[in-house]
């Protein structure tokens, strides 16, 4: 395919060293071409294991969750028998399974039949070290702050040979587009950032982050919701001087939004969550924690650029309520300035994208006629989710911490209001960005339903509603800021613009919906965050979900299309 192979392979390697956008990258890089059944069958088994092997973190902290007693952090250095490569790789069955990371060595026998992200990928790497996948998408502690010690049956005696690793030219055609491209100078919103990370994100990856519920409608009304929006802007006004300063929680913040959970930001770069808060608090800018996150909860809070920095934490609460305790005590020594209960996930959506590009490689093990291939990666991570969760929890959580509360994943301006009966301090209307419930409304209406009835209560001020979803410019911002929201979250874009550039790149995504902003203030005849009324809306057509509005193309052209069922490659004679 390329002139200079050996060129193209050399800056592939020296790229991937840079960024380590692709986690499976080896010491050994052969390059051949290779047919289209091929090029499918090496990109399946060299890109997606990385992936697939991410269901590991969720089970291993379902284990936890099941077992507080298993809240184990193994600080001493390694101790136990030596095993040399081939005493571990005997054990590559189902019924004696062993799995090698970072020098000690496993027993994951018993844990096999209870990982939510199926058993294949675990026997891949049956009797072998997967050290290579395991690091760059998981936190540091998450084997041995959650297996129970007793699993840990010994230390790697020696070093297993490295595999020879085949560089197709999907692959290698991804990592020159890393190496080609755009300056971050160039880059001039949102929508641009998506369009970076999508030509260099490994497919699984792109999935993942794109990815929402069944047919996507509700992923897409999120963003076209803003659009049956107009503006009444004010003229004749002073507009010399803009302050888009606010606070939420009582924290002062530098903009009127916020950077919202998401998971597994290592996919995308190396440095995940950890970059993304150096970048926020550069720039005075809230970020929410995930539970999900790949790095570890220390390891974000310890990644602050200065004590006033506020940051969130995202609560999935578990079945083992004493444990949900431990985590928000935690965050109350940590600094946390609020807890945000996710509420809209009683169980995952059904997210065909990422299903569809499940890890589907061969496992090189005994008897695996029943194993489960049919889970993504999203399903991996349901193993955090207490479907019994209720109002009455809510009563009894807000006991055990004085950090402010507020309930994530509201759809309805019913629920809205039990929150405020509960004593929560607000709430984020939110249907997880079009992950969960396909046909769910977009935040933005709910939001212009709630408001009125809350001013007429009273208790706007005191009560903070947040919005996320769908947003992708400093218009979309204010309009919700004029409905009544006390702030905006973003995910997906903040996911992309650190998977394509990193801690710069979440900082100039920052500094672009900033200038937005204050740009767009100036023309709505405004000059700070108190002054955004309903009055310089229109919002006539809000619930006009056919209404004709002039086509967005920066997102219909990012929009990664679902695909139907795929035919098998033509067979190799």
């Amino acid at each position: 395919m390329f002139n200079s192979t050996s060129l193209r392979v050399t800056r592939a390697i020296r790229t991937s060293r840079v960024l380590h956008l692709s986690p499976l990258r080896g010491p050994r890089v052969k390059v051949r071409q290779l047919t289209t059944a091929s090029i499918k069958s090496a990109h399946n088994q060299k890109l997606f294991p990385a992936l697939a092997f991410l269901g590991a973190s969720a089970s291993i902290a379902a284990l936890l969750l099941k077992n507080t007693e298993s809240f184990i952090r193994l600080d001493a250095p390694p101790t136990g028998p030596l095993y040399t490569p081939d005493d571990i790789s005997a054990h590559n069955t189902k019924d004696d399974l062993w799995v090698v990371l970072n020098g000690k060595v496993y027993d994951l026998t018993d844990f096999l039949p209870n990982h939510p992200g199926g058993q294949r990928i675990i026997l891949k790497y049956a009797g072998k070290d997967a050290s290579k996948i395991f690091n760059p998408i998981h936190p540091p502690d998450a084997i041995d702050k959650y297996l129970p010690p007793e699993k840990c049956v010994g230390i790697l005696d020696g070093e297993f040979p490295e595999e020879e690793e085949i560089l197709t030219d999907e692959e290698l055609l991804r990592l020159d587009r890393i190496d080609r491209k755009p300056p971050l100078s160039k880059i001039m919103n949102l929508h641009d950032f998506e369009v970076v990370a999508r030509q260099i994100l490994p497919p699984g990856a792109l999935a993942y982050y794109s990815s929402a519920a069944d047919d996507e409608i509700t992923l897409r009304e999120n963003h076209n919701a803003y659009h049956r929006i107009f503006f009444n802007p004010k003229v004749l006004v002073d507009v010399s001087k803009v302050d888009i300063s606010t606070d939420f929680l009582g924290n002062e913040t530098s903009a009127p939004f916020y950077i919202t959970a998401t998971a597994l930001a290592k996919l995308g770069h190396p440095e995940g969550e950890v970059s993304i808060a150096r970048g926020a608090g550069k720039e005075d800018i809230t970020q929410m924690i995930s539970t999900l996150a790949s790095c570890s909860f220390d390891q974000i809070a310890d990644a602050r650029v200065k004590d006033t920095q506020a940051q969130w934490y995202q609560l999935y609460v578990s079945e083992d309520r004493e444990l949900s305790k431990k985590q928000l005590k935690h965050c109350e020594e940590r600094g946390m300035k609020g807890i945000f209960i996710t509420v809209d996930a009683p169980s995952l959506g059904r997210r065909e994208k990422d299903m569809k590009l499940k890890f589907e490689g061969n496992a090189d093990v005994q008897s695996d006629d029943d194993i489960d291939r049919s889970q993504g990666a999203a399903v991996a991570l349901s193993s955090f989710i207490d479907s019994s969760l209720s109002w009455k929890d809510i009563t009894e959580i807000r006991k055990w911490t004085k950090l402010p509360i507020v309930i994530k994943g509201v759809q309805r301006k019913e629920d809205v209001l039990l929150a405020l009966e509960h004593g929560c301090d607000g709430v984020v209307l939110s249907n997880h960005g079009g992950r969960q419930l396909d046909f769910s409304r977009a935040p933005v209406e709910v939001l212009a339903e709630v408001m009125p009835i809350l001013r007429e209560r009273g208790v706007d001020k005191k009560f903070e509603v947040y919005v996320d979803g769908g947003v992708r410019r400093g218009t979309d911002i204010l309009k919700a800021l004029c409905l009544g929201a006390k702030g905006v979250g973003l995910g997906r874009p903040f996911l992309y613009a650190n998977s394509a550039y990193g801690e710069q790149g979440v900082r100039r995504a920052i500094q672009l919906l900033k200038d937005e902003l204050v740009m767009n203030m100036r023309l709505l005849g405004v000059t700070k965050i108190e002054d955004l009324t309903p009055e310089l809306l229109d919002t006539t057509t809000i619930h006009q979900r056919t209404v004709s509005v002039p086509a967005d193309y920066l997102y219909k052209d990012n929009y990664l299309h679902m695909q139907g069922v795929e035919f098998n490659p033509e067979l190799e004679e």
